[in-house]
């Protein structure tokens, strides 16, 4: 087996890991507020990669450390809105609208960067758009809208910003140590809302020890944070980030697949053209249709391809 090969399937198995997550966590909101999940679940993806790599943040500077900060702000904020988003709609299409995300990343960089975007992008963001609405919006129209998806769809504008923000950062700075310092920024950020909503009775801190909210956060802060992280840092040595990208679309289809195998979660007929739409404008926007200004941070597809989130 090449390296090459062996490369593809660790990258492979990280996208299957980060699609699962999207059931996990849904059943262990059951047993666990927003952000105490959150909160567990980052203090323990932190600890863990600070084992892997523990002098780095002996050598990060003010510079490192702020710019880790920021990008954490906007991890934490992407993930606390698409967790919170789970809580009220199914995990198939938190999948899929937080994949939107890439979509949102070229169209921002047009929109805030003034990068001169290509045919394609606009083509995508149109079959993205367009699969938003089928897979959001109920026959009986906006006002019925879900607002899980609402939420997840915030989450999915952060997450944009956060791959952006990340393209410019990891020029200057070194990739381990942002990783690190935005996952312990998150922990942190995740606690001081945690206490803060206690305090003021918006969402009482509530952390239940049954079985599967300890898996949800085996799951999310071991496998998809801290192992998964790792992993990509290695595969993506050894292949392309356009054939990485091919790779991390299968993502919200990874969470159609578990959410259905797992607790049967369905997408109506409507709800499944949205979704083709949707997948269809990623393919575009990432592999057709990178921004045309060559000074754009290049690549600029999955937040995770650098370290997840909204980022999510």
């Amino acid at each position: 087996m090449t390296q090459r090969t062996r490369a593809d399937l660790a990258l492979a198995f990280c996208t299957l890991l980060w699609g699962a997550t999207f059931v996990v966590v849904k059943n262990a909101l059951d047993h666990s507020s927003v952000f105490v999940f959150l909160a567990v679940r980052f203090t323990v993806a932190g600890i863990l990669m600070i084992a892997f790599r523990p002098f780095v943040l002996l050598r990060m500077d003010r510079e490192e450390l702020f710019a880790g900060m920021r990008l954490g702000f906007f991890m934490f904020a992407g993930y606390a809105f698409q967790t919170a988003g789970l809580q009220y709609t199914t995990a198939a299409n938190s999948g899929f609208v937080t994949g939107s995300s890439v979509v949102l990343v070229p169209v921002l960089l047009g929109l805030f960067w003034g990068k001169t975007l290509t045919r394609w992008v606009y083509a995508g963001s149109f079959a993205a758009v367009a699969g938003l609405y089928f897979l959001t919006v109920p026959v009986e129209g906006v006002a019925h809208l879900n607002r899980g998806d609402v939420l997840t769809f915030v989450a999915a504008g952060l997450y944009a910003v956060h791959i952006i923000l990340v393209g410019e950062y990891t020029k200057q700075h070194s990739v381990s140590a942002l990783s690190v310092i935005q996952v312990l920024a998150c922990a942190f950020m995740a606690w001081v809302m945690a206490g803060s909503a206690a305090a003021i009775r918006w969402q009482p801190a509530r952390f239940e020890w049954r079985w599967q909210l300890l898996v949800g956060i085996l799951v999310c802060a071991v496998l998809a944070t801290a192992v998964a992280f790792t992993l990509q840092m290695w595969a993506q040595q050894y292949t392309s980030p356009s054939h990485a990208a091919i790779l991390f679309t299968l993502e919200p289809v990874i969470a159609v697949l578990t959410s259905y195998l797992l607790i049967r979660e369905r997408l109506s007929a409507r709800g499944i053209f949205g979704a083709v739409l949707i997948f269809a404008g990623i393919l575009i926007a990432e592999l057709l249709g990178p921004p045309a200004t060559p000074e754009s941070p290049e690549p600029v597809f999955m937040g995770r391809l650098y370290f997840k989130p909204w980022w999510k």
